[in-house]
């Protein structure tokens, strides 16, 4: 098996791995949903609003957050109905 006669040095031998590196992605921007604008990577779900390509495919934190509230009002105003404030037997005396 061949062996290097001298050693490389720092320089060059990150002078042959300088040029690897990865490009950077073109940042798209999000234009569906609720967004204005929000930049995301190509070809990939808007973590803002989740939308791809027009449809809703990723449910958010800000969907999530809007449904809990939803279902406390809801709970809250069936917990109102089944018990009516009625008064308490001492205000009757």
């Amino acid at each position: 098996m061949p062996v290097p006669k001298r050693k490389l040095s720092r320089s060059r031998r990150d002078m042959r791995s300088a040029n690897k590196g990865i490009d950077p992605q073109p940042a798209n921007l999000c234009f569906e949903g609720s967004c204005n604008g929000t930049p995301k990577l190509p070809h990939q779900v808007c973590s803002v609003c989740g939308f791809y390509g027009g449809k809703k495919v990723l449910v958010t934190k800000t969907d999530r957050a809007l449904k809990r509230s939803e279902v406390r009002a809801e709970a809250a105003s069936r917990v109102k109905h089944a018990h009516p404030e009625s008064e308490s037997p001492d205000k009757e005396a």
